[in-house]
């Protein structure tokens, strides 16, 4: 009788299949079978690329005349650990009784690399079916899915195409840059970290967020700070007034002044002063009066990029440490695949996502979240998702944003408790975009004295909206938070978090005052004053942030036309920019703290930016890592040929080894 087999990435997720075909039974060495089924498993990488010295016994020796080592044909080997599970899964994909072979690897780039090198090495039945089976959670109804739909395995090729590119461009760029800086700097390394000898380790995305980190310190490192400044307006009477900042306009005598540090400061407080002094007794008119209505949406949901952000925030851990959990929950079934760049959800989930909420309600013995499922029951709020910006069919390629299945609760107790605060953190941003707006009123106040204008704005929330998930009301207080904001800025405009932290931090005293005054109406001085402000440094990056710039490396380029084409391609994948992290503090280029989580980089990592920084800068351009990154992307989507994409390759590594031999 003929017979199907199916290989995961891991035991664990072979199990959550077998459970799914009801296969209980028969398990043996390294598989389980039935009638129908045989399943079976890696344990992650089975096989690896070759070192160049199997090639050539001399290449173990680095030489500036075996450089660059560029193969033509590639060798692979078992890695010597797993050498048994390889034979087994080896053994079964070349059973005559075998008709169709289920590739059930992690569905992603990676995943799909783990099973392919397995395939290449293995050398399956050629009468078998190849099937590709691709799934976004590890539901039992999401596995059979997944089965009953899978597609041709062929159909997968260009990604696997990618796949076997990237490992190709991080190999020879890896090998052949690190033994060529290694030969010309290695020594001069040595001598400045007073250690007999030392290598010199770069990499297509690693050196490129050294550099990031290098730059970013000797910025902070670098920077002075300055003092200015500025006038604040008090007006109305002794018994209520509300304050304003002086900000210069083209009608004002200091318009392009050189006194002016910036438009709302003055560079020398004795100036600042003498202009408090001509306003002396001069009449202040309201001149401008603005309220408005402001409506603030809930937040994109969870991709990987920002959940690891989140964790670092909140619960100051590591990106690899968030993903570990985050796997761990998508394996226990309660949340959907982790290694997702999207933030969104397609229309054929959203269209089904009150699966999601029902199970959450069933199962989730979370008194808090029950609460919140129960109101937007009682207050019919939509779970019409399709015409919203949480559905874009457009900005999703692999896989969909991270929410929770609504099912594995049976796996929830048994949690520890940071990964059932995370899986909550999770609920509450997928709950969130069911919630309305939050909504404000908001009032912008403008005081004209002689063409000199200050300026103040408040903003008090009036239905919290959304915010009573994100952000719940004070736990001391049965009122609604009535925040506002005062001439108050963010410093990261496209970090929801932040912007939550501005709603906040606002203040409400002077509203009601506010909301009384009239256009034109002329308003008592109470005082002026000068408050010294100075600029400041920017942040460190922190684990989590650092994950996010990687993200959105792409805006860091400064050509227009280079940064829309590689639009949506940053540093690294959602797949490896944490190991990419946990590498760099691994070879002592940069530490992390344990407690704040920031990151700073060693003497060794510092002398590493300069080397390459003098002999190939371009390695440290988020431009060449990013444009790199969006090739691979265009092999995965059949728009280039491998071909083109190694040609390009070669290209670029010859050209590098060109220019710096003739440098030493």
């Amino acid at each position: 009788m003929s017979k199907k087999l199916l290989i995961t990435e891991k035991p664990s997720v072979a199990m959550e299949f077998a459970k799914a075909l009801k296969i209980t039974t028969n398990r043996k060495n390294g598989y389980l079978e039935s009638e129908e089924w045989i399943i079976t498993w890696c344990v992650g990488h089975l096989v690896t690329m070759s070192y160049p010295d199997k090639y050539d016994e001399n290449l173990k020796f680095w030489r500036l005349d075996t450089l660059p080592f560029i193969p033509e044909q590639w060798k692979y080997e078992i890695i010597p650990q797993v050498a048994n599970q390889f034979n087994i899964i080896k053994e079964l994909m070349q059973r005559e009784d075998i008709e169709e072979i289920y590739n059930a690897g992690d569905s992603g780039r990676e995943g799909e690399y783990i099973q392919r090198l397995v395939f290449m090495m293995a050398k399956p039945n050629p009468n078998a079916m190849m099937k590709r089976v691709w799934i976004d959670s590890q539901t039992e109804e999401e596995i059979l899915r997944g089965i009953k739909e899978a597609k041709n395995l062929s159909e997968y090729d260009s990604l696997s195409n990618s796949a076997y590119l990237r490992a190709k461009e991080d190999y020879l760029i890896g090998i052949n840059f690190s033994r060529l800086l290694s030969i010309i700097y290695g020594r001069k390394l040595a001598q400045s970290i007073n250690e007999e000898k030392a290598s010199i380790s770069v990499g297509r995305v690693m050196t490129c967020v050294l550099g990031m980190i290098v730059s970013r310190e000797r910025e902070i490192r670098n920077f002075e700070k300055t003092k200015y400044y500025k006038i604040v307006g008090e007006f109305g009477d002794n018994a209520s007034s509300f304050k304003t900042e002086w900000k210069v306009n083209e009608k004002s005598k200091y318009f392009n002044s050189p006194k002016l540090y910036n438009e709302t400061g003055f560079k020398k407080e004795s100036d600042a002063k003498e202009f408090i002094a001509s306003l002396a007794n001069k009449k202040a008119v309201i001149i401008e009066l603005k309220k408005s209505k402001q409506k603030e949406n809930a937040p994109l949901l969870f991709n990987l990029a920002e959940i690891q952000n989140e964790c670092t925030k909140r619960f100051k851990i590591k990106p690899d440490e968030t993903l570990e959990i985050i796997q761990n929950l998508y394996e226990k079934k309660l949340v959907t695949y982790p290694r997702t760049d999207a933030r969104v959800l397609s229309t054929a989930v959203a269209k089904e996502i009150t699966k999601n909420l029902n199970g959450i309600t069933k199962g989730f013995k979370d008194e808090e979240t029950l609460k919140s499922i129960k109101k937007m029951v009682d207050e019919k709020y939509s779970t019409n998702l399709v015409k919203t910006k949480y559905v874009n069919d457009s900005k999703i390629t692999d896989h969909y944003a991270i929410i929770p299945t609504g099912q594995g609760y049976e796996n929830y107790n048994g949690l520890p408790e940071l990964q059932k605060q995370i899986y909550k953190v999770i609920v509450n941003r997928f709950i969130a975009i069911f919630y309305p707006p939050a909504e404000y009123n908001k009032i912008q106040v403008t005081v004209n004295i002689e063409d000199e204008t200050f300026n103040c704005s408040g903003k008090v929330c009036i239905k919290q909206g959304f915010l009573e998930i994100l952000k719940p009301l004070d736990k001391n207080s049965n009122k609604k938070s009535t925040k506002t904001e005062e001439n108050v800025e963010t410093k990261d405009k496209n970090s929801d978090n932040e912007k939550l932290a501005e709603s906040e931090n606002q203040e409400s005293s002077n509203l009601e005052l506010l909301k009384n005054l009239k256009k034109g109406q002329e308003i008592g001085v109470v005082n002026y004053e000068t408050k010294e402000a100075e600029t400041s440094p920017p942040n460190r990056y922190n684990s989590g942030s650092i994950i996010l710039a990687m993200e959105n490396a792409g805006k860091l380029i400064e050509e227009e036309e280079l940064r829309e084409q590689i639009k949506g391609a940053g540093i690294g994948t959602s797949a490896t920019r944490a190991e990419i992290m946990k590498k760099l503090e691994k070879i002592k280029y940069i530490e992390i703290n344990s407690k704040t989580q920031i990151i700073t980089p060693t003497k060794k990592g510092e002398i590493i930016y300069d080397i390459v920084n003098n002999s190939m800068p371009d390695m440290l351009n988020p431009k060449l890592t990013a444009s790199w990154e969006k090739g691979l992307d265009m092999v995965a989507k059949n728009e280039i040929q491998p071909e083109e994409f190694m040609v390009k390759l070669k290209g670029y590594i010859h050209s590098k080894f060109n220019k710096l031999v003739v440098k030493m």
